[in-house]
C-alpha cells in the first residue's frame, strides 16, 4: 500500500503522567501525536515544556521517537506539567492535574500558523483550554485548519460549558466517551437513547462525524446520517491510559487512507484495546501488530 505523506498537527498538553511507582510521557495531545507517527503519518504537536529536568527528559522522549520539536515552547517562568495517576482494581485511571504550568501558556508564530494551514488535519482537546490565552490561541488556529478534529476531554473542573460548545461549533469531526456525551447532552435536559443523544449533539452542532467510545461496548459513529457501532475487542486491561489517544490516531490513519468508516472504527477499536493491555499510553502498536490482533480477535 503506497501511504500519503500526510500531515497532522495537535494542539495542547505534553506532560509526565506519574504513576505510584513510575512516570511515562502522557498528555492526551502527545499521546495522539505519539500514535499517529508512529503508524506513518508526519505528525508534529503545539505544546510547552518547562526549563528543567522534566521537560529535558520530554523533549529528549520526543527526539528519540522521531516527533519534531519545531513547536514545543520552553517556558523559563513555568515547570513542566505532571499529573497524578491512580489506578482502580480494573485499571481504570483516575487524574490529579497540576496546575499553572507550561501548556497553559502557548503561543504561535508565523510558522506555526503556516504548519496548521497546509496540513491535513488539526487535532485538539478541550483541557489545554482551561486557561484563557489558549482558548483565543486555539480559536485562531481552527480557523486556519482544513479538517478540525476535536477530541472532548471533560476533566473536572477544568472545563466550562461556552467553551466545549464553542469548540463543539467549530470542529468537523468531534470524538467523546459514553459519559462525556451524558453530561454533554444533559446540559439541555435531553433524555433517550445513545443515538437519539447523538443525533442531537450532531443537529445541534453542525458536526460532520461524531464518534462515541463505550468501553467494552466498543464504539459508535454517525457519519453522513449513517449509524455504525463496533463492538469491543475483549482484551486483559493493564491500565486505560492512552487507550482513547491510540484510538483516536488509528481513526484518523484510517481516515486520512481513505478507508470506510466501517473500517476506520474497527481499526481504532482494535488499537485502543491492544494498548490497554499495557501500561501508560505510548506503547508503540504497529500496524502488522493490529492486524495480527484483529484477526485473533476474529
Amino acid at each position: 500500500m503506497v501511504m500519503k505523506n500526510n500531515r497532522v498537527i495537535c494542539f495542547g498538553e505534553v506532560l509526565w503522567d506519574v504513576f505510584p511507582t513510575h512516570k511515562v510521557v502522557g498528555g492526551a495531545p502527545l499521546n495522539v501525536c505519539f500514535h499517529t507517527n508512529n503508524l506513518g503519518l508526519k505528525a508534529q504537536i503545539i505544546s510547552a515544556i518547562g526549563n528543567d529536568s522534566l521537560g529535558e527528559e520530554l523533549k529528549t522522549f520526543l527526539i528519540q521517537n522521531n516527533i519534531a520539536t519545531d513547536f514545543i515552547h520552553t517556558n523559563n517562568v513555568l515547570s513542566t506539567s505532571t499529573v497524578d495517576i491512580k489506578l482502580s482494581e480494573n485499571g481504570n485511571a483516575s487524574y490529579t492535574i497540576v496546575e499553572d504550568v507550561a501548556w497553559d501558556a502557548l503561543f504561535i508564530n508565523e510558522d506555526i500558523v503556516h504548519a496548521v494551514t497546509e496540513a491535513d488535519v488539526l487535532i485538539f482537546g478541550s483541557l489545554a483550554c482551561r486557561s484563557e490565552n489558549n482558548f483565543e490561541v486555539l480559536l485562531h488556529l481552527i480557523e486556519k485548519a482544513q479538517k478540525r478534529v476535536f477530541d472532548v476531554n471533560l476533566r473536572a473542573p477544568f472545563y466550562q460549558q461556552h467553551s466545549i460548545e464553542k469548540l463543539l461549533s467549530k470542529a468537523d469531526i468531534v470524538k467523546m466517551n459514553d459519559d462525556e456525551l451524558d453530561e454533554i447532552v444533559g446540559w439541555y435536559s435531553l433524555n433517550g437513547d445513545l443515538k437519539h443523544k447523538m443525533a442531537f449533539v450532531i443537529d445541534k452542532f453542525n458536526i460532520e462525524t461524531l464518534i462515541i467510545t463505550a468501553g467494552e461496548e466498543g464504539a459508535y459513529c454517525i457519519h453522513d446520517g449513517t449509524f455504525l457501532h463496533q463492538e469491543g475487542f475483549r482484551v486483559e486491561v493493564k491500565d486505560t491510559v492512552g487507550s482513547g489517544d491510540s484510538f483516536l490516531a488509528a481513526l484518523v490513519y484510517k481516515m486520512l487512507n481513505d478507508k470506510s468508516w466501517e473500517e476506520c472504527l474497527q481499526f481504532a477499536c482494535a488499537t485502543g484495546s491492544l494498548l490497554a493491555t499495557k501500561s501508560g499510553g505510548t506503547h508503540k502498536v504497529d500496524e502488522n501488530r493490529i492486524q495480527e490482533f484483529m484477526q485473533k480477535s476474529n
